[in-house]
């Protein structure tokens, strides 16, 4: 049997080539194609991330000094997790306390690799490049999620020469309980936190920037006591400065806040900024919140103002309380989240997984799961904390893949940056044996995110997401139908394929139809 697309420019080698073509397997069915614009049902969507964090390597690597194959084989079966239950997103931890998990100019290379700050991996590798190609491999974007100032954290080990704390001291102030801090008010720290970033755009194709809820320093950190900034505090000052010293320090975050997503938009358009938030924006908002950490005045991080103005691409506010909390409740406070996203973001929370055990943890994290694809129907989305309950807990997987995460799903569409569709791809197909194989391109590879494979048995339709470096499937043509006795096979009679571009868009479809 022979079923295949063939494009053609001239008529008459068309004719011949068809000519050939029967003669050659008359004895054979012959599969002919039907093409039309498609009616098939849409592919879920719906943003399914897990933070990976290597600071203190609490996931990845799971210890300092792995040989550079266990740290690949490590990432590997952290990536088969994901895609294998059905996740599309991961957000990798890359710069843990102002070095690198990459090739990096501006930073060392990190202590949670080798154990030794500023030391490559050996043999060496790009670990950020690998984790991307291997992500991409499997249809997962990958986000690389950085701190902006933390400089030293206290599992890093010594400070040495080749810490951000030796090379450029002006930068960095030293916390009581060990930590050290580039200042925000300093216009260098501003300067060598945004160049960092956009070194990552620029040189790798990352999916998403991501910063967590770390900016000026919890207050703990310092034993409570305040940060200490008064030398870029009086620079700031006698420049003629007029603000309020707190509103000052939330200028600061606000400003590099602002750089960075205006400038991510003009070197790659196509890569989110996110930012992952505690939890409440402050105590009283919403009002059931009566007391409280206040980030807004302890962080000085206003998490409401970068959503309101649209400052970002996604805002994932930590959300780690229960649903049945009655004064930090998780839909209560989604809701208030939700209202302030006047911009019409992605609004994809943060759930702490790991918080409850057992049979507990499975109903808590599948109802949050699903009251975030009824409050947020246009683009659902949750990224868990952390990658390890999914590692350590096989029946709490098993329970979200076998329930809300039982169908592969893409990563919604960010219209405010792209509604353009791709063009649809070139495709080839072929009968072998008992399977349907096809083959695809485009003329812009580079752009494309996933392939999708839409396929048609009887009746109902189905889809298979695949990875960027794709080019073919096979398809059984019949698979088994039980639940009918007259007819124990199910036919394969219609087939596609579409492309998704980065920005989440797809390609028109043309249905073939088997025949």
């Amino acid at each position: 049997m022979i079923f295949k697309k063939i494009y053609f420019q001239k008529e008459t080698k068309y004719v011949f080539l068809m000519f050939f073509f029967l003669l050659t397997s008359c004895s054979k069915k012959i599969y002919t194609s039907e093409i039309k614009e498609s009616n098939i049902p849409p592919i879920e969507r719906e943003f399914r991330a897990a933070w990976i964090a290597s600071v203190a390597n609490i996931n990845w690597p799971s210890k300092k000094g792995l040989s550079t194959d266990q740290q690949k084989k490590e990432a590997i079966d952290l990536l088969d997790l994901l895609k294998d239950n059905n996740f599309n997103t991961v957000i990798l931890q890359v710069r843990p306390q102002a070095d690198a998990l990459y090739k990096s100019s501006l930073e060392p290379w990190s202590y949670y690799l080798t154990g030794t700050q500023g030391k490559a991996p050996s043999p060496y590798y790009d670990p950020l490049e690998f984790w991307i190609k291997e992500a991409h491999k499997r249809g997962l974007e990958l986000h690389a999620w950085l701190n902006p100032y933390r400089a030293h954290h206290t599992t890093g080990g010594e400070v040495t020469e080749a810490s951000i704390v030796s090379k450029q001291p002006e930068l960095a102030v030293k916390l009581e309980t060990g930590y050290w801090w580039l200042d925000p008010g300093s216009k260098k720290t501003q300067d060598h936190s945004y160049k960092v970033v956009m070194d990552i755009v620029k040189r790798y194709d990352v999916d998403g920037i991501h910063f967590d809820d770390y900016f000026y320093p919890y207050p703990s950190y310092n034993n409570n006591k305040d940060f200490p900034d008064e030398n870029s505090w009086q620079v700031y000052l006698q420049s003629g400065g007029d603000l309020k010293r707190n509103d000052w320090r939330r200028e600061n975050v606000n400003t590099l806040i602002k750089r960075v997503y205006t400038n991510i938009k003009k070197e790659k358009p196509a890569v989110k900024f996110g930012i992952s938030p505690f939890g409440f924006w402050r105590p009283n908002h919403p009002s059931s919140v009566t007391s409280g950490f206040d980030q807004y005045n302890e962080l000085y991080a206003d998490a409401k103002l970068w959503l309101n103005e649209g400052w970002i691409d996604y805002l994932t506010p930590q959300l780690y309380w229960p649903i049945n909390r009655i004064d930090v409740s998780f839909p209560v406070l989604l809701n208030w989240w939700k209202r302030e996203n006047t911009k019409g973001r992605h609004l994809w929370p943060g759930m702490s997984i790991g918080r409850k055990k057992g049979e507990e943890a499975i109903d808590e994290v599948i109802n949050q799961i699903m009251i975030t694809k009824g409050m947020l129907p246009n683009s659902p989305g949750a990224v868990h904390w952390s990658i390890a309950p999914l590692l350590n807990s096989p029946e709490l997987t098993k329970a979200i893949s076998d329930g809300p995460y039982k169908k592969q799903a893409l990563v919604p569409k960010s219209i405010w940056l792209n509604k353009t569709k791709p063009q649809k791809p070139t495709s080839n197909y072929s009968i072998e044996k008992d399977s349907l194989q096809i083959t695809w391109t485009h003329k812009n590879v580079e752009k494309i995110a996933n392939w999708v494979i839409h396929y048609k048995y009887n009746s109902k339709w189905s889809y298979r997401i695949l990875g960027r470096f794709s080019r073919s499937q096979k398809i059984p043509l019949t698979i088994e139908n039980p639940n009918n006795l007259k007819s124990p096979k199910k036919i394969l009679n219609t087939i596609a394929v579409s492309v998704i571009d980065k920005y989440g868009n797809e390609s028109i479809i043309e249905e073939i139809s088997v025949q």
